[in-house]
């Protein structure tokens, strides 16, 4: 169990590499169906994302129009203006999609939420793995045409905002993360089979820099049509 974690995670750049940063930013370019039932098709199809690597935050700027900047916090989230003067915020944010399903609109707030805890899970990962409270156990391989991929059960506590407890990653020979399965607890448990690819090297860290998010099946398939989630990242910088 721990020799995957640590080989996977080594990888990508190592814990004393990564620990030598505070938050990683990247240009955002995001389609797919899911912002279209969601009642949000434009407003964070390109913008700029920044998390941090040492606390669970993130930003989204703009956030669509009005020249306004999304912060959220696994607690709070909320839209400010560009000098930081509060437009609006959500306290228990979380709670506010009880009863949801994937075709229930999100308010700008909960667009916030769920584009805030996704991106920061998707791009502090597999380092996330070390975290206090995350649990790993290692799965049977997964057979794919170009070799089998080693997965990994993952257990999130509640003190992470992600989209689930319980996720699956898998990795490739070379320990780079191929896929991301998760259920998307705060739109029904919609069941996600995430693909990343074209990496790229950014100050000795490993990045995708695409991501595709299809619905997953109960044997774990998946079909490429609908396109839910397209992420494409670009100008992936660490300070």
């Amino acid at each position: 169990m721990s020799r995957l974690k640590d080989f996977v995670i080594d990888a990508h750049g190592g814990l004393p590499r990564w620990r030598a940063f505070e938050q990683v930013s990247a240009d955002l370019r995001q389609g797919g169906v899911l912002w279209g039932l969601k009642g949000q098709p434009d407003t964070l199809s390109h913008t700029t994302v920044t998390v941090g690597l040492r606390n669970e935050w993130a930003l989204h700027a703009p956030f669509g129009a009005g020249r306004r900047h999304s912060r959220f916090e696994p607690a709070r989230v909320a839209l400010e203006r560009e000098d930081g003067t509060l437009l609006e915020e959500l306290v228990g944010p979380r709670q506010s999609f009880a009863g949801h399903t994937l075709q229930t609109p999100w308010s700008d707030l909960q667009l916030a939420y769920f584009a805030g805890c996704a991106m920061w899970t998707y791009l502090t990962l597999p380092f996330l793995l070390a975290w206090p409270g995350v649990e790993t156990e290692e799965l049977e391989p997964w057979p794919t045409d170009s070799g089998d991929w080693r997965r990994l059960a993952v257990r999130f506590p509640r003190t992470i905002a992600t989209h689930s407890t319980l996720q699956t990653l898998y990795f490739d020979g070379d320990g780079l993360l191929k896929r991301h399965d998760y259920n998307v607890e705060i739109a029904g448990n919609t069941p996600g089979a995430h693909l990343v690819s074209d990496y790229i090297e950014v100050s000795g860290i490993r990045f995708p820099t695409r991501r595709r998010i299809y619905a997953r099946q109960p044997d774990d398939s998946f079909s490429t049509e609908p396109l839910v989630v397209s992420i494409d990242l670009s100008n992936i910088r660490l300070s």
